[in-house]
């Protein structure tokens, strides 16, 4: 005979990886504000509820920290951006003067998703990046410099939170693939992969454990 009932107000909308569902749905963003019923009649009002995420296809009610996870759509670009932007960032570390270096970068770009890159873009874009930054082209001594620190972190800290241990490993992996394609680790590569290995926020003994791994051939 007594109970409380909520009535909510649609707020917003928009595409939210769904945890009820697991895939990509449309959803509302709701507030609500309670009333004490009786008889299921609303008569006094107890308050605003906290809001939540409703999805359109199952109807379940979430948190509204559900809309910090991106979607699959938007994953999916997030990693293919980032395994890009490592690569690229290798490549200028002093990699680009070798096919095999190339080779293994574009094929670890179309892995990622971008099925329509070359090695001759690869390397046309680290030209232009050596460049616009005054980097002297193949030098294997110059450290990481900030500009392209500040690229990885910006490709690299968004899904660095969203990925498994073994996900962000793996991204390591293949940066270290790309350096080691042409020969051993040179100081700029070394300190571009520990770059990426931060960024990733990877402990720096796990970021040294796995640059020796791989140089082990499997």
């Amino acid at each position: 005979m007594l109970g409380t009932r909520t009535a909510w107000t649609p707020v917003g909308d928009g595409e939210f990886f769904c945890p009820g569902c697991g895939g990509d749905r449309n959803y509302q963003r709701l507030s609500g504000r309670r009333r004490f019923t009786v008889l299921g009649v609303p008569l006094l009002p107890r308050g605003v509820a906290a809001p939540v995420v409703e999805c359109a296809a199952c109807g379940g009610h979430f948190g509204t920290d559900v809309l910090d996870h991106p979607t699959t759509t938007r994953f999916s670009a997030m990693l293919r951006d980032a395994v890009h932007t490592v690569a690229l960032a290798v490549l200028s570390a002093g990699g680009t003067c070798s096919r095999t270096a190339l080779e293994t970068a574009a094929a670890a770009v179309r892995a990622a998703g971008l099925a329509d890159c070359t090695e001759e873009q690869l390397a046309a874009l680290v030209e232009a990046l050596a460049a616009d930054t005054g980097r002297v082209y193949g030098d294997g001594d110059q450290p990481c410099g900030a500009g392209l620190a500040i690229e990885l972190h910006e490709a690299l800290d968004p899904l660095a939170p969203h990925l498994a241990s073994a996900g962000r490993e793996s991204i390591l992996l293949q940066a270290a693939r790309i350096a080691l394609a042409d020969g051993p680790y040179t100081p700029a590569e070394h300190d571009t992969l520990t770059t990426v290995g931060a960024a990733l926020t990877i402990h720096t003994n796990d970021v040294t454990r796995l640059l020796a791994a791989a140089r082990t051939p499997s």
